[in-house]
């Protein structure tokens, strides 16, 4: 038997406290890239634009014309996700819901926190929202599957730091529909989608810090804090992912290498990037993976 329903009458919370030890839960995503291309004729180049425009609601695969895709996924977004929400919640602030996870989308990437939202709101909207507020909102949105919360966590200390988090979005079409496609860069659209993809692949997902401490020529200590877009974890499985658009030149790479360089373990540490390549492997052992490859060949995690 499977148990579904409204967001704004039963959420997989309830489903815990209401089936206590007689269930379980499946957690259905979005198609992935790999499963999108498993029933779409075009090169893989080619259809990842829809992908990443329209996501992987597999209604939408259905739909013929961009206006009816965009058509749906804005109705989708409107009466159901805000809908469900603002129903089983029984939120007051409507506009300022709408308004905030209108910032969280423009800021896919981006580390955020409760103050720092507030203090977004006071500035730039002139409303006072409080921190708590802001909190519920946010877990509302993970709650109802509209966003996932990757805590960061570093590398080196063994440790998790609660003050900073990323939110990506479950589908990068619905996150797309809350701007309405006004707001399409591909390089923070690539980080969600390959977040997403680690996911359905069953990995738990951190945003990774790592600490980095030396002297200068004039003897001052110097510390710096490198970040890894990626730590991804599976049993005793690891792997560090840094998501780099281009890497056009040797000092990109670089830029982008600093911080798997600074990692003193052995798991595999790769770079996944826009361009049509196949993998590569530098003399430091870092792995480098075109992002079609990436989505299409979970093999290549241990190349």
């Amino acid at each position: 038997m499977y148990v579904t329903g409204s967001n704004s009458r039963f959420l997989s919370t309830d489903i815990i406290t209401e089936f206590r030890g007689r269930g379980d839960q499946i957690h259905v995503y979005p198609l992935s890239f790999r499963e999108f291309m498993s029933v779409d004729s075009r090169h893989p180049i080619e259809a990842w634009t829809d992908y990443y425009t329209y996501g992987g609601l597999p209604h939408v695969l259905t739909l013929e014309t961009a206006k009816k895709k965009i058509d749906y996924i804005k109705q989708l977004y409107l009466t159901v996700y805000i809908t469900d929400i603002v129903e089983r919640y029984r939120v007051k602030g409507e506009s300022e819901l709408k308004e905030l996870i209108q910032i969280i989308a423009s800021a896919i990437g981006s580390p955020i926190n409760p103050n720092k939202l507030a203090n977004t709101f006071k500035s730039l909207k002139n409303v006072s929202l409080s921190n708590k507020t802001i909190d519920n909102y946010l877990t509302y949105f993970c709650e109802s599957f509209l966003t996932e919360r990757a805590i960061r966590y570093d590398i080196k200390g063994k440790k998790y730091i609660n003050t900073l988090s990323k939110y990506y979005f479950t589908d990068v079409g619905v996150r797309n529909a809350i701007l309405d496609f006004r707001q399409q860069e591909e390089n923070h659209i690539m980080e969600n989608i390959i977040y997403n993809e680690l996911k359905i692949r069953g990995f738990q997902v951190d945003v990774g810090v790592v600490e980095y401490r030396a002297t200068d020529v004039d003897g001052r200590r110097i510390r710096k804090q490198y970040e890894v877009d990626f730590v991804a974890n599976q049993g005793s499985r690891r792997y560090y992912i840094q998501s780099a658009f281009i890497m056009p030149t040797d000092a990109k790479e670089r830029q982008e290498s600093a911080s798997l360089l600074n990692i003193d373990d052995s798991f595999r540490k790769i770079i996944v990037v826009k361009d049509y390549i196949s993998p590569k492997r530098n003399e430091k052992g870092i792995v480098t993976i075109g992002l079609i490859d990436f989505l299409l060949k979970p093999e290549l995690l241990d190349w």
